[in-house]
Parts: C-alpha cells; structure tokens; sequence
C-alpha cells in the first residue's frame, strides 16, 4: 500500500520531498496496474526494459541509497556480472512480490528522513570510480536522487506500457478512477 502523505505532512520541507517522490511512484505503480506478472515482464519496445524489471529496480535503488545513508551492509548486492538482472523478475519474482517490497522500502524512507535530525545532514559515499574521494551527500540530496531516479523510470514505464498494450498514464488513472467509484 503507498504511504499516503497529508497536505498537512506535505507542509514542510521533508513532506513536500516525500510527496513528490511518493507521487513519482505513483507513476510506476500505475503502469503496472491490471498487468499479469507474464506481460509485467515482456519488452514491447526497443528497449531492453520491462514493466516489473523498471518496478523491481527502482525498489532495489530506493533500498540501496538507504543502506548507504545509514551507512549499513547493501541489503540487495549486485556487481558488474549481475547488475542487469536488477532489472529483470527472476523465477519466483512476482509485480506484487516487488510492489510489497517497495512498499516496505518506502516506509523506511519515510520514517528514516522524518528522524534524522536535519536535511543538511550528510553521509559518505562509498568509494567508487564515479565518486570523488571522500564525499559526502546530504539527506536532501538523497530525497532528491530518489525523487529523480523514480521520474526517470516512472518516464519510461509510460513508454513501455503505451507498447505493451496502448495504454497510458491517464488511461490508467481514468481506469482506476472509475473502477473505485463504480
């Protein structure tokens, strides 16, 4: 179940920061709406992307970014040999497997930023080739990342499913709109 953040909760800067990024969600969670796990893992288009693999991946980045701001072990370790299947559902993995997950991952993100004592607060980065020595992220960056990565992604699902089966974003919010009040 998505954390539904109040406008009262959204007032303030980390609200507002978890309602655009629960809204980004939003967007993924759409796109996979009355899809079976069969057609949540077909590539409709070009692309090498799925509607459960872009699900299950921005799930797994969520988790990740939290490890590394808590400065814990990666629940979910992937290396250059396996990256790619963070983009796919293995035999077992189910969209509604993945949504539960996420929904998890998602209230620790909510909870984790409303106790740190500040958005300035910062965390290192682990050493990587990409990242400069000893650098360091703020809280706020890391809601903004998150809030970015589930744009981007909640982007391409759109696409995806458009190919899959011509529906769209708005399609499916009509869709879930009158299934509710019908």
């Amino acid at each position: 179940m998505p954390i539904l953040v109040t406008a009262e909760a959204a007032g303030d800067e980390r609200g507002a920061l978890l309602a655009f990024l629960e809204a980004q969600r939003g967007g993924l969670r759409r796109a996979v709406l009355g899809l079976t796990d069969e057609q949540a893992k077909r590539r409709p288009s070009a692309s090498e992307l799925s509607l459960g693999g872009l699900v299950k991946h921005v799930a797994q980045v969520e988790q990740r970014w939290l490890d590394i701001a808590q400065q814990r072990e990666h629940a979910v370790v992937l290396d250059q040999s396996t990256w790619h299947l963070g983009f796919q559902l293995q035999d077992g993995e189910t969209v509604a497997g993945m949504l539960e997950f996420w929904d998890k991952v998602a209230a620790e993100t909510e909870s984790f930023i409303r106790s740190v004592p500040s958005l300035d607060d910062t965390f290192p980065l682990p050493p990587a080739p990409w990242a400069p020595k000893d650098a360091r992220r703020s809280m706020r960056w890391l809601m903004l990342h998150l809030i970015e990565e589930a744009a981007q992604h909640a982007g391409h699902a759109d696409i995806v499913r458009e190919s899959l089966d011509g529906k769209t974003a708005s399609t499916l919010v009509d869709e879930e709109r009158t299934a509710r009040e019908g």
